[in-house]
């Protein structure tokens, strides 16, 4: 990797988020994790949307670290439930942590009988940087919700959503770099990183 290569972190404790991201934005910059700043923050998430919750993380490192950041934040928003889970998607069960079966199994559980299984998992990406500022873009993919988990691969919602264009499969049933071509997560860091060629 060239030694001009912008380095910035990414402010995730989600190393399935890390490896994504990583391989989306190839040697176009080096990622840094939490880990590698030894940061080990219990980093709130105490926005009501996607973008307060984006901005939050970004501004802790940035703040307390001084790296430009990158950090993002997921909602699985299902047009049955009013958006939910939306911002609460990583805590939709109850209990502490982010325990993806348990949230899986519960939002399977409110769709039983729902004929209606359109959904959307959306991405909000901040970029704070000490030259360009503060950046934030979005990405977008439309889909359905399963009926039963589909596949061994990915993480979160990924066994349940069937994004309209994978004919039939579930993320978890894709490898990484098909996901990867149409994911949420995916669309938003091209997107990040046409700005930064933009500002380069």
């Amino acid at each position: 990797m060239a030694s001009d290569v912008r380095e910035i972190v990414f402010a995730t404790n989600n190393a399935h988020k890390l490896s994504e991201l990583r391989a989306v934005v190839g040697d176009h910059l080096k990622v840094l994790s939490l880990e590698d700043i030894d940061c080990h923050d219990d980093i709130p998430e105490t926005g009501d949307t996607l973008e307060e919750n984006s901005m939050l993380k970004a501004r802790w490192v940035k703040d307390k670290y001084g790296y430009d950041c990158i950090a993002d934040d997921t909602g699985l928003e299902v047009v049955a439930l009013d958006g939910a889970p939306g911002v609460h998607s990583a805590r939709y069960a109850p209990g502490d942590g982010h325990d993806s079966k348990a949230n899986m199994e519960l939002l399977l559980h409110n769709m039983e009988g729902v004929t209606d299984r359109r959904a959307r998992f959306r991405t909000v990406i901040t970029l704070l940087t000490g030259a360009d500022g503060c950046r934030v873009v979005d990405g977008v993919v439309n889909g359905t919700i399963a009926t039963s988990p589909r596949g061994e691969n990915g993480f979160g919602y990924d066994p349940v959503f069937l994004p309209d264009e994978a004919a039939g499969l579930s993320f978890a049933q894709m490898d990484a770099d098909a996901k990867n071509m149409i994911s949420h997560r995916g669309r938003a860091t091209r997107t990040l990183l046409n700005l930064l060629e933009k500002q380069a």
